[in-house]
């Protein structure tokens, strides 16, 4: 072999050498970018999905505030409607106790209540009062309950009081304190639950 040859062949050697090396770094470059572009790409997804999680999460919380709201509202404008409808329906038993104080049934009724009064003090002391709208019914119950009835000093609406002294009872049997009872203690049952 020539020194030509033995050249040509180190120089052949060499660069098929420098060529399978170059090849190898080349490989190895791309697979580490390729690693990297990976790990790149899972890093995205990973935030992605956290941020999509956090923007969940946010409209999730948006609209249970608006939730809350809404029903606040809603409960408002429930209670403000029942208000006025309790106030309708007292009303409208204010309209009807007035009828029937003009009615036949009403002396009867005071008469009732008389007698059960009577019966409650059991003979002790007791002074019957009733409206002074109701004066000209006066005569009628002195009759039927044979009990004094007074004018009542405070005006009330229709009914009567008793007033026990030797047992410090007073009681009110007066359209306004049933009324104002029922008022205090109406409620409506039924219907929808929302809780």
């Amino acid at each position: 072999m020539t020194t030509d040859e033995k050249l040509q062949h180190f120089y052949d050697v060499s660069v098929e050498s420098a060529k399978a090396e170059a090849a190898q770094e080349i490989e190895n470059y791309k697979k580490a970018l390729m690693k990297l572009l990976e790990e790149h790409k899972q890093d995205k997804i990973r935030q992605s999905q956290m941020e999509l999680k956090a923007e969940t999460d946010n409209a999730k919380r948006q609209i249970n505030k608006a939730l809350s709201v809404e029903q606040l509202n809603i409960k408002r404008r429930l209670a403000k409607k029942q208000l006025e409808l309790r106030d309708s329906i007292i009303s409208e038993v204010k309209n009807r106790l007035e009828e029937f104080m003009s009615t036949p049934d009403y002396p009867r009724y005071l008469c009732k209540k008389i007698n059960e009064a009577l019966e409650f003090a059991d003979g002790d002391e007791m002074t019957i009062y009733i409206s002074s709208n109701d004066a000209s019914l006066m005569p009628t119950l002195v009759a039927q309950t044979n009990q004094q009835v007074e004018i009542s000093s405070e005006t009330f609406f229709g009914g009567l009081k008793a007033v026990i002294p030797s047992k410090n009872i007073i009681i009110d049997n007066t359209f306004s304190a049933l009324v104002e009872a029922e008022k205090a203690e109406f409620t409506f049952d039924g219907g929808l639950s929302y809780e």
